[in-house]
């Protein structure tokens, strides 16, 4: 029998999970099928994903919220993409963007081929954004830094 799963994502302990717990269960997905993690999504491993893949099988349904709340490695996204969808066999929904969804397979060929482009080009940004945000922490520290050091230098000529 089909079951339906979701996978939620957040980066960090301290971001609220409720936004994407409210979409998976106006999916018809009930608590006990809806894996969560607080961590990165520029690494997999993750103790609620890596339990996902354990149980999900042969034409079950996985939604997520987001691609990005999938991951945030290009090259990881794409490969986790393939062994869902292609080695399980198990269905991907994408609730924010409807051309991610496996289910639909109208178009044979070139509804795979439209899906596998739009993929590429979502895990792309999805790992896009997470080099920015790097980056930018990356200047904020080296600035906080900076300022307190000239704030160091300020004090010792004052004194």
């Amino acid at each position: 029998m089909t079951q339906k799963y979701g996978y939620i994502r957040v980066s960090s302990k301290d971001q609220n999970l409720w936004r994407q717990i409210d979409a998976m269960t106006a999916q018809g997905i009930c608590e006990e099928n809806i894996f969560t993690d607080k961590i990165t999504g520029g690494t997999f491993v993750r103790p609620g994903y890596e339990a996902l893949l354990k149980i999900i099988k042969k034409e079950d349904i996985l939604f997520i919220h987001g691609i990005d709340r999938l991951g945030r490695n290009y090259d990881e996204i794409i490969e986790n993409w393939h062994v869902i969808n292609r080695k399980i066999e198990a269905d991907i929904v994408v609730l924010d963007m409807p051309l991610l969804d496996t289910r639909v397979n109208k178009n044979g060929l070139t509804g795979k081929f439209l899906s596998d482009i739009v993929l590429q080009i979502l895990s792309y940004f999805a790992q896009l954004e997470k080099e920015k945000i790097n980056q930018r922490q990356r200047e904020g520290i080296a600035a906080a830094k900076k300022e307190a050091l000239n704030s160091e230098d300020l004090k010792r000529k004052l004194t």
